[in-house]
């Protein structure tokens, strides 16, 4: 049984916006189409990972942290893209950061939690 948290909530969202980002870069004509389909890999993993009933090798902080990575390198090298896939990728790298300082511990957030 999965306890439902902001957290979990705030998690959940930032690898579904990287998912659908992912899905809309790799249909488009964007030149960083090998970043896309990293992108997707890597959203998916860290879906897969929240939901998992055994141990995995690689948490999700690991997966978010790779995430991370490739939502900075996609903003960085953006193909030829619409105005609007960079308004999904901002929003899915700000609530991915806050993912990640939370779980690190970096940042506290009463009752989110």
């Amino acid at each position: 049984m999965i306890t439902l948290s902001w957290l979990l909530i705030i998690t959940i969202l930032a690898a579904a916006l990287a998912l659908i980002d992912g899905i809309m870069r790799v249909r488009g004509r964007g030149g960083a189409t090998i970043l896309a389909v990293a992108e997707l890999v890597l959203a998916a993993l860290m879906l897969i990972s929240l939901f998992v009933a055994f141990p995995a090798p690689f948490g999700t902080l690991t997966w978010a942290i790779l995430l991370e990575i490739v939502l900075v390198l996609i903003l960085i090298f953006r193909g030829a893209g619409r105005r609007g896939i960079a308004a999904i990728t901002v929003i899915a790298l700000i609530l991915n950061a806050v993912v990640i300082l939370i779980a690190l511990g970096w940042l506290s957030i009463p009752g989110l939690s």
